[in-house]
């Protein structure tokens, strides 16, 4: 019995280890009405503490001006909300961003502002970490 648990020990810790090194850069968010103010990420992954930036976009699906953000933890997390600092209408086209802690002046401020350096987005493989939502 004692091996067994050991075992089992052994087994459940490689395999959070395993998880832990996989954490490529992802968020999952879904269209969704915005009447109170807040967006809404389903899921992040990270590899390293940061931001959830939402930009204003459009057709074109280049980042625009920020209207929101809010902290995310290294790892995954589920259920991300960000208050939004301007209206947005429903049609309105939003683009859910992970941004980096990195390169700022402080921790635990959000600096980033449209093509700095400071909390800047989080790329894989020469790609921003994005989706995009239209409000409903």
């Amino acid at each position: 019995m004692r091996l067994t648990t050991i075992t089992a020990i052994a087994t459940l810790t490689a395999g959070a280890a395993f998880a832990q090194d996989d954490m490529t850069p992802s968020i999952t968010a879904s269209d969704q009405p915005l009447e109170n103010g807040v967006v809404s990420a389903e899921s992040i992954t990270a590899a390293e503490n940061g931001w959830l930036v939402v930009h204003r976009t459009d057709s074109e699906m280049a980042p625009g001006p920020v209207v929101g953000h809010a902290p995310i933890r290294m790892g995954t997390t589920e259920d991300v909300a960000a208050i939004l600092t301007e209206d947005v209408a429903a049609g309105d086209m939003l683009m859910l961003m992970v941004h980096s802690e990195a390169g700022g002046n402080e921790t635990g401020i959000f600096e980033y502002t449209l093509g700095a350096e400071e909390d800047g987005p989080i790329r894989v493989d020469g790609d921003l970490v994005t989706t995009v939502i239209t409000a409903e």
